[in-house]
């Protein structure tokens, strides 16, 4: 059984207990303070993985790209 497997009586517990400690009022300003933080990171990761994306070759000169075995042409000899 995986530690991030929480049934539904699980999660239940953990949110009357979150209830308990921290009251009704203050429960909802959590829950957005999280929310904004779970938004912020989903932002900051997607922007880091389009940074690490390769570029085209497009920019690069052509005496600087790599040939290939298909860019090679057998007749030009």
């Amino acid at each position: 059984m995986s530690p991030l497997n929480i049934g539904i009586p699980s999660l239940i517990l953990i949110l009357l207990l979150a209830l308990l400690i921290f009251g009704p009022k203050k429960l909802p300003e959590i829950g957005g303070a999280f929310g904004q933080t779970i938004s912020e990171f989903k932002k900051t990761t997607n922007k880091l993985m389009d940074d690490e994306e390769p570029k085209s070759d497009q920019n690069v000169p052509k005496e600087a790209q790599v040939t290939t075995i298909e860019n090679v042409d057998p007749k030009k000899d």
